[in-house]
């Protein structure tokens, strides 16, 4: 059974920054899954990370059970792959990272450093962060765009994330990555996120553009997912489609 590509989004913007990607793949006849994640961080009760599990598991709870997932996950999306691994109720094929942070190797993932804290701290209105393209200037984000009205729209979708989101540490459980994993790069600064991924043994490609490339060029991005990910359905029958729980 073909695995269903379940595509993580930044927890900073909305699911419209994957529907040109999902929209291909479903014309080619694959199954997707975009669960939104905008309002899991609505009330200021952390962890966040449980929600964004069970959000996962609800976007694909109508499918087959024993059909797997093949998790693709965008920028800070990738810090809550090793819990959506844990709490899948069934295979996961493959966890592919988009231009994403990594988890760490060992111990808990830090969804911030130090440095970038401080700094939040210092932006803070309400208990609430500014959404995201107001962290940047203006030409610096007109260019992550193809056109106005695809920024219109994935612009609303931005939440005004709680300080607390960026407090959390996010556990990293053991035995999430014994399966296929990848990146695939856009360009800096997760350059170093691609060096590292490379270091960790992963097939790691590259198709240079900004950090939402996905919306400027999703052809492109659709034809790399789909080539790096070919064969990890295959993967997850050879190992029985177990994973842990």
């Amino acid at each position: 059974m073909d695995p269903v590509f379940v595509f993580v989004h930044s927890l900073l913007l909305g699911p419209s920054t994957w529907a040109p990607v999902a929209a291909r793949l479903a014309a080619s006849g694959a199954v997707t899954a975009v669960p939104s994640l905008v309002d899991v961080t609505d009330a200021d009760d952390p962890p966040f990370w449980p929600r964004i599990a069970a959000r996962v598991n609800d976007a694909v709870a109508s499918l087959p059970r024993d059909q797997p997932i093949l998790l693709v996950a965008h920028s800070n999306a990738g810090v809550f792959v090793p819990v959506v691994v844990q709490a899948a109720r069934r295979p996961v094929a493959g966890c592919l990272f988009v231009d994403a942070r990594l988890p760490s190797r060992t111990g808990p993932t830090p969804t911030a450093s130090p440095e970038r804290l401080d700094y939040l701290r210092t932006t803070v209105t309400g208990g609430r962060l500014p959404q995201w393209t107001a962290w940047w200037d203006e030409d610096d984000v007109a260019r992550l765009f193809p056109d106005p009205q695809t920024r219109s729209a994935v612009s609303a979708e931005q939440p005004r994330l709680p300080l607390s989101y960026y407090e959390q540490r996010v556990p990293v459980p053991a035995g999430w990555d014994d399966r296929p994993c990848g990146y695939l790069l856009f360009g800096p600064p997760y350059d170093g996120m691609a060096a590292e991924a490379r270091d960790r043994g992963w097939d790691v490609d590259e198709v240079r553009g900004e950090h939402l490339h996905q919306l400027v060029d999703p052809d492109a991005v659709t034809a790399r997912i789909v080539a790096m990910t070919e064969d990890w359905g295959a993967s997850a029958g050879r190992r029985g489609g177990s994973v842990p729980q």
